[in-house]
């Protein structure tokens, strides 16, 4: 066994176990750790396939940025981990056929891709990483892919938005509508009062305070000392 094929299979495995702790494990911190781990090791086979521009962009982009806002927002926000998981088992069946449906279309294109003979692994090996070549294959022949991928990335954007925001009872806010509507009467009320004296009331004050207060005690007289 060459030196190579010994790194993919110690890759692939960590690669495999990490992905099954991402959704086994009770604790979403940990969860998130385990795919950065995943990720770390798809990197390192990508490196094995001489795609460096691939693998250089799965860690700085996934690893770099994307998992290290989930952890942000994991860790900041209060999830109800144990409510989160009541309907697991329930799940299980229809997730286990959509993953038994990807790992067999990931198959077939993996065979039909083992059986190609237009290129020789020299020449693929040569084509796969180069920044160049995926350029004019994403903005060329997979234009169309790439500009639905995008739009897809958006939508989930906006669903992610759409379901976070919540209406919060003690957060300020006003209607731009309601404050252009205002008017005069709205906001001011004049009102007639008599006109007070301040230091008499001042004076009336202080002579009730006086009388209120009871008289303090005389201090005793201190005790002749005696020679």
């Amino acid at each position: 066994m060459e030196f190579t094929t010994g790194l993919f299979y110690v890759f692939a495995a960590i690669m495999v176990l990490a992905a099954l702790q991402v959704i086994t494990t009770k604790n979403p911190v940990y969860a998130a750790l385990f795919l950065v781990l995943a990720f770390f090791n798809a990197a390192g086979i990508w490196m094995l396939l001489k795609a460096e521009f691939l693998a250089i962009v799965l860690v700085l982009v996934y690893v770099g940025a994307v998992m290290v806002l989930f952890l942000f927002v994991v860790m900041m926000l209060d999830i109800n981990v144990d409510r989160m998981r009541e309907g697991f088992w329930g799940y299980l069946p229809v997730a286990s056929a959509i993953g038994a449906l990807i790992v067999l279309e990931m198959g077939a294109v993996l065979y039909r891709a083992y059986n190609m003979t237009e290129l020789s692994p020299e020449a693929a090996a040569l084509n796969i990483g180069g920044t160049k070549e995926l350029g004019l294959l994403i903005y060329t022949k997979y234009i169309y892919g790439f500009e639905i991928a995008a739009v897809v990335l958006l939508v989930g954007i906006i669903a992610a938005v759409a379901l976070t925001l919540r209406k919060r009872k003690d957060a300020k806010a006003i209607d731009p509508a309601v404050a252009v509507r205002v008017k005069r009467n709205d906001r001011l009320r004049i009102v007639k009062m008599d006109a007070v004296n301040q230091r008499a009331l001042d004076a009336a004050s202080g002579e009730a305070a006086a009388q209120a207060a009871p008289a303090a005690p005389a201090a005793p007289a201190a005790p002749k000392e005696t020679p």
